[in-house]
């Protein structure tokens, strides 16, 4: 099965990398969105894209390499989720990855929805250990307007674009003292 295939080959490009906020193995966040397309019943290569959506970002790896080892499927929706890097700006860097993604397949969509749904439970842990508003608002907007586009995109009873949703909820309610 490429899923598991995919997991060994993100574990190996992945190794040695940590997640800003935790330093936990970054592989964790690749896993976990894996995980959530599984349980919103995508199959095998879309599970797979899952586990690699960030070779092309964060590692050495390229689309070829990718695509000789998972099959064009994978290496299709790996490269719709990727950034691209030549765009300095990170606003503008988000705004052309939501573009892509939006005029991209639904299965590239539902790649980036769970990527979004992990990256707002991580920003929920940052911002509960005292990350800045200052620092959390752009990835909060970049998320709102990623949920906007995955509402016309999935439509808003998808499982993926409902717990996207409900994570930035969570995020946005006020904090008890």
């Amino acid at each position: 099965r490429s899923s598991e295939a995919a997991l060994e080959f993100a574990a190996e490009r992945h190794a040695g990398q940590l997640r800003g906020d935790d330093r936990a193995p970054f592989v964790q966040h690749p896993l976990e969105v894996a995980s959530l397309l599984k349980l919103a019943g995508y199959g095998d290569s879309v599970v797979a894209s899952g586990v690699l959506h960030d070779v092309l970002e964060n590692t050495s790896t390229d689309r070829i390499e990718l695509e000789e080892r998972f099959g064009s499927s994978v290496a299709v929706l790996v490269q719709a989720v990727s950034e691209d890097a030549s765009i300095n700006d990170e606003r503008d860097r988000k705004s052309a990855l939501r573009l892509q993604v939006a005029r991209s397949g639904v299965e590239a969509a539902a790649v980036f929805a769970a990527d979004k749904v992990s990256k707002v439970r991580e920003l929920r842990s940052q911002m509960g250990c005292g990350l800045p508003k200052e620092e959390a608002d752009p990835k909060l907007n970049h998320y709102s307007a990623s949920l906007s586009m995955l509402d016309r995109r999935l439509g808003r009873r998808h499982v993926l674009v409902e717990q996207l949703r409900f994570e930035l909820e969570m995020l946005c309610m006020p904090r008890s003292p």
